[in-house]
């Protein structure tokens, strides 16, 4: 009965809750440095040369990036990603409150600033 007991909690531990392997870690490094390499070139080399009108879609292309990035992080580096689907949406829809505040205020920051401007 002890041996069964043992198996049982340790098929049931398995799938439960994997663990960050020295493989998954390089990996995750060597994607958030592509992430990274991808943002300098754009700013450092594509950015410069660009219109003031095509200047416009360069910022989405951070946010997306900065946001895949800070997803890796939060995913595998603080574990979230291995947690149960309650807590993972107790951190992440707040996150996502927060982002949509931001976004409000900019665009009301701007209304603002073009009141004063007439």
């Amino acid at each position: 009965m002890s041996s069964e007991t043992t198996t049982v909690h340790a098929d049931a531990g398995h799938g439960e809750h994997e663990t960050m392997t020295k493989k998954r870690i390089w990996r995750i490094f060597w994607i958030l440095t592509l992430i990274t390499a991808i943002e300098f070139t754009i700013a450092l080399l594509i950015a410069p040369h660009l219109s003031a009108a095509a200047h416009k879609f360069v910022n989405p292309v951070y946010i997306l990036l900065t946001l895949l990035k800070a997803y890796f992080i939060v995913a595998f580096f603080m574990h979230l990603k291995f947690e149960k689907i309650g807590l993972a949406l107790a951190i992440i829809v707040p996150i996502l409150f927060i982002i949509g505040l931001i976004l409000v205020l900019t665009n009301e920051s701007h209304y603002w600033i073009d009141l004063r401007v007439q």
